[in-house]
């Protein structure tokens, strides 16, 4: 069954470590039968067969042991049987390494005719199955890159085809190079330049097709779509009544051609466009139109098609159906009955081909009787509708239109900005005529204040108890002894009392006093902030006016006649002592 394992080496190393060469000590394990074949005894020296051994001895966790290796049938084999067809003999040793020495091919290309061919190998299938798939034209094997390059570059001549297999004869031994064997390889094939241009139309064909379907298409409804245009009709009617008015003329049209020369004339005085005045004019009169050129989109595509290209298109279609026809007719007498179902697959769609390619021809020319009649209907003569072509008409409409969209858009912006500057005029006109609306307080209160203002303004009371506010105020003289005699009695309470002097002297006393000469002799000039200047005080003490309450204006007054009423009394005591003075020093 298997060699027991050997003893541990001494240290108490565990034997199951990997041996010094790096690789298992051995793949066996007691509890697995023996491996498929390696219980047959070997008794010749075989080649050997350079795998990579799967190990197994540390199962995977997701799979947990459980791999293909396990479920394996038996196999019964003959030992003797392979010993003798796989033993290693001298000879055979002796003769790879004289091969290895020196290996000879058979060239006999050019060198840069191999070189070439050699290079083309790289984008194309292994040599091997490229007569397969030539044969059974399957575009899986091989793309229309590859097609095109056998076709163009690698197809052997009849010469190179003679040479090759000259030399073959001549060496049979040896064999060919690379570049020869594929050579003959495509030498083998029966028709092989029909096969390949048949091929390749197949796969060409609906490329073709929708490159020359598709404009054709664009140019047709594009045509229906200016003819109905109503933004194009207005614009031409504009351009054709200014023009006539600024050449003083009565023109019934113009060339279409002008349309490009609108963007460059100018007007003298804002140095503005003729596009612009154009545009203007259009959103003024005509505001329910476009801007053409997203109605046009199909012509901006014609424009950009060459189609004098588009008609050797469908000429050259036209004549490699026919020719794909005498190809598979080649190909039917080679094949014989081998190939039928690829013959009746091919005739169908060389049949269905010229079908579609006759329908193309007949649309291309009603399209282009159509542009005519367009050209014609737009005022052109005869002979110039002839050799306008496609895309030069359609170019000259769609740059038209495409600047006529971006002029529009300035121009409406401009009216936009207009529209918002006359706005906010009249909003700001509004802002300060209309106030009223804005106003949190009651008109009432408003008119009352205003009127309690102006009473304090005029004679500088606000009511009957408010006179000792400064303002204009009317004395009347009493004499001194009767206001000594009120002063001894307390604060005075009426008006007559407060204000009222006995003497015409106690007055110029007191105006001495209070306008006595400083001591300094230059008065120093003080300097006064900009919030005390006397527009601020004088609109700071109106605001403060407005806002202060009765009950602050009474204790306000209060404070003021206490305080006159004290100055009165130091005025009498100092008029009765200066009496006293002067009756002494009689």
């Amino acid at each position: 069954m298997g060699i027991p394992p050997p003893p541990g080496l001494p240290g108490g190393i565990p034997h199951h470590l990997p041996m010094f060469g790096g690789g298992p000590q051995n793949n066996v394990d007691l509890n697995l039968p023996p491996a498929p074949g390696s219980t047959l005894k070997k008794k010749k020296k075989t080649l050997k067969l350079h795998w990579r051994e799967v190990k197994t001895e540390q199962p995977h966790p997701i799979t947990k042991g459980d791999t293909v290796w396990k479920d394996l049938i038996d196999v019964k084999v003959d030992p003797d049987k392979l010993e003798h067809l796989f033993e290693t003999r001298m000879s055979e040793i002796k003769q790879k390494k004289a091969e290895a020495a020196g290996k000879k091919e058979i060239n006999v290309l050019d060198p840069k005719r191999s070189n070439a061919i050699n290079i083309g190998l790289t984008v194309l299938p292994p040599p091997r199955t490229i007569k397969a798939g030539i044969l059974k034209m399957d575009n899986s094997i091989m793309n229309k890159e590859g097609i095109e390059k056998i076709l163009t570059s690698m197809i052997p001549t009849e010469e190179e085809k003679g040479k090759i297999l000259e030399a073959q004869m001549a060496n049979p031994d040896i064999p060919l190079g690379t570049a020869e064997q594929f050579l003959l390889t495509l030498s083998s094939i029966s028709e092989l330049q029909a096969r390949l241009s048949l091929w390749l139309f197949k796969l060409d064909y609906e490329v073709i097709e929708s490159e020359v379907a598709e404009p054709l298409s664009d140019l047709k409804k594009g045509i229906d779509e200016l003819r109905n245009n109503k933004t194009f009709k207005c614009i031409l009617s504009v351009v054709l009544t200014i023009g006539n008015f600024l050449n003083g003329a009565s023109a019934r049209g113009f060339s279409i051609d002008y349309l490009t020369k609108i963007p460059e004339v100018k007007d003298t005085v804002h140095k503005h466009s003729l596009l612009h005045h154009l545009c203007s004019i259009i959103n003024e009169q005509f505001p329910d139109t476009t801007d053409l050129y997203s109605d046009i989109g199909t012509l901006a595509r014609c424009s950009r098609v060459d189609w004098d290209e588009l008609a050797n298109k469908l000429n050259r279609l036209e004549s490699d159906c026919k020719a794909s026809w005498d190809h598979l007719r080649a190909i039917a007498k080679h094949d014989g009955s081998s190939s039928s179902s690829i013959k009746s697959k091919l005739s169908e769609f060389l049949a269905d081909a010229a079908e579609r390619i006759m329908i193309l021809k007949i649309v291309h020319r009603r399209v282009c009787h159509r542009y005519t009649k367009l050209l014609l209907y737009m005022g052109l003569p005869t002979h110039t509708a002839k050799d306008l072509k496609v895309n030069a008409f359609c170019k000259i409409v769609s740059e038209f239109s495409l600047e006529y969209r971006t002029t529009r858009e300035k121009v409406i912006q401009q009216l936009q900005k207009r529209a918002n500057q006359r706005e906010r005029k009249k909003t700001r006109g509004k802002m300060i005529v209309d106030t009223d609306r804005f106003s949190m307080t009651n008109p009432k209160e408003t008119t009352h204040k205003d009127d309690e203002l102006q009473k304090i303004l005029s004679n500088g009371y606000v009511s009957c108890d408010d006179r000792g506010f400064p303002g204009q105020k009317h004395r009347s003289r009493r004499p001194l002894d009767t206001l000594s005699n009120k002063s001894s009695r307390g604060c005075v309470t009426t008006d007559s009392e407060m204000y009222d002097t006995g003497d015409d002297d106690l007055l110029e006393a007191c105006v001495r006093t209070a306008t006595a000469a400083p001591t300094r002799s230059a008065p120093r000039e003080r300097k006064r902030a900009k919030n005390h200047r006397k527009s601020c005080m004088y609109k700071f003490g109106i605001v403060t006016l407005i806002i202060i309450s009765e009950k602050d204006t009474e204790r306000r007054n209060d404070s003021r006649r206490m305080g006159n009423c004290g100055f009165v009394f130091r005025c009498c005591l100092r008029k009765r002592d200066t009496d006293r003075g002067g009756g002494g020093r009689e």
